[in-house]
């Protein structure tokens, strides 16, 4: 199974709040779940609620972090 696929069904259950995280970096590195929507890009269509996540989730692990 390729990632994309198992992503499926948690971007299903509420997309607005899905977040990519990459474990085992030596930064934290967090992204919205949704890919880059270059078809409206520009076009003030975009809904901002996973990056939001993302940054939260990103603010979360630096404060967590040793």
């Amino acid at each position: 199974m390729y990632h994309d696929q198992g992503l499926i069904p948690v971007k299903m259950s509420d997309f607005g709040t899905t977040v990519n995280f990459s474990a085992g970096l030596n930064v934290i590195r967090t992204s919205p779940g949704h890919g880059t929507a270059y078809d409206i890009a520009g076009k003030a269509k975009a809904d901002i609620s996973s990056m939001l996540e993302a940054i939260k989730l990103a603010v979360t692990f630096t404060q967590n972090h040793d």
